[in-house]
């Protein structure tokens, strides 16, 4: 029986802050929460963690990261395998435990297109089952307008690739891109296309939302939670379009346009999910809703990374900073997450008889720098930076682990 000690932390509970608490882990199961430093034991791991904050390892429902990852730039794709294992790294490196990634089936190119997403997605399944550092899971956006996508989506949620989807309607005129000029600005630069290329590209997504069978959309959503897998839907622009995806299924609202469309989610008494590159630019850098905004009106509950994982812990802290209650403001990235899509009684904060997903953070200069993560009682990324002195009392086997 593997058995951890943390303690001399501020430890951040659902409801509180915890000083100079501890935690009792055995085979990567919280058993013991606390206040105080326990007395040595034989046979127990011990980190000191005086001056660390212990948080519930985040929980990011939203990071399309991979796509940067597998293809840094237009026309260059890194293999899937290698680029999944990179970025687990930097994951753990930022506090991530548990990661949906995020990838889109918009019939667009590279990343994008139907295939590479697919094996993609594929990938990311199948290393769930071998040795990892995080626990890595499965986003599936699909753009309504890619009618070529809807049967692969549906061999995804049978081959159990898929642990959560996503409706996205990205036709230009409306939603994100109510002014046409920003979808056409928008996929020049992502795509390098031609002024004439992005005009047909447009055209054709017009086109294609005509189209939409909405008894299909109806019929892919009621597969989706037949399996027990959860529903998103994309960039809302008014409570119609609430009701809409509400009478679908669906549990969250990710990047509600308004303040007016969040709310109303909200008060249906659906999650509402806002972006921490967002929060922490104080503004959409598109001129859409404020995260800062919609999470202080509590129009949102759910805080994800978006395109930048590092924003996810650092968002959390800045909130902290601006007064909010930091167990509220922890919850945003790691409790509320796990209760909208169901993974609460497993993870998303540190109560007894959850699985050990933590992660040390100390402040500098009120940044948060992540010290060590833990997965299920594993150590899996720790930095000394400059004292090594919570590592003092780890055992030398697990010593030799961390230097590998």
């Amino acid at each position: 029986m593997h058995k951890l000690m943390i303690d001399g932390a501020n430890i951040v509970l659902p409801n509180g802050m915890l000083e100079e608490g501890y935690l009792r882990i055995e085979d990567g199961i919280i058993i013991d929460v606390g206040a105080g430093r326990p007395s040595p034991e034989k046979g127990i791991s011990y980190i000191d963690a005086s001056g660390l904050y212990i948080l519930p390892g985040l929980i990011d429902i939203h990071s399309d990261a991979v796509e940067k990852e597998v293809q840094p730039r237009p026309n260059v794709t890194i293999p899937i395998p290698s680029s999944c294992r990179e970025l687990e790294r930097k994951l753990a490196a930022v506090g991530i435990t548990t990661i949906f990634h995020s990838l889109s089936f918009s019939g667009g190119e590279g990343i994008r297109s139907n295939a590479l997403a697919a094996e993609c997605a594929r990938f990311i399944r199948r290393r769930a089952d071998q040795e990892h550092l995080i626990r890595n899971l499965v986003h599936l956006r699909y753009e309504i307008g890619n009618t070529k996508a809807l049967e692969l989506i549906y061999e995804l949620l049978e081959e159990g690739a898929c642990d959560l989807v996503s409706f996205m309607d990205h036709t230009p005129g409306q939603g994100q891109y109510r002014d046409v000029s920003q979808y056409h600005h928008y996929i020049k630069k992502t795509f390098w296309l031609e002024d004439k290329d992005c005009q047909r590209l447009i055209e054709e997504k017009i086109q294609a939302r005509q189209r939409v069978d909405f008894r299909a959309l109806s019929n892919l959503a009621r597969s989706a939670k037949d399996a027990g897998i959860p529903l998103a839907s994309h960039d809302d622009d008014s409570p119609e379009r609430v009701e809409v995806a509400s009478a679908m299924g669906v549990d969250v609202m990710e990047f509600p346009m308004n303040l007016e469309t969040a709310k109303y989610a909200r008060n249906l008494g659906l999650h509402v999910c806002v972006g921490a590159p967002n929060l922490l630019q104080g503004r959409s850098h598109n001129g859409n809703l404020s995260a800062q905004v919609a999470v202080e009106d509590g129009a949102a509950d759910i805080l994800c990374s978006d395109y930048y994982p590092p924003a996810l812990l650092k968002g959390i802290f800045k909130l902290a900073d601006n007064g909010m209650d930091i167990s509220r403001a922890v919850n945003l990235a790691s409790l509320n997450p796990a209760i909208a899509l169901g993974l609460d009684d497993e993870i998303g904060s540190l109560e007894v008889g959850k699985k050990a997903d933590f992660i040390l953070v100390r402040l500098e200069e009120n940044d948060p720098l992540v010290i060590t993560t833990v997965t299920e009682g594993k150590i899996v990324l720790t930095y000394n930076y400059h004292d090594p002195s919570h590592l003092e009392g780890v055992l030398a086997s697990e010593k030799e682990a961390i230097a590998q």
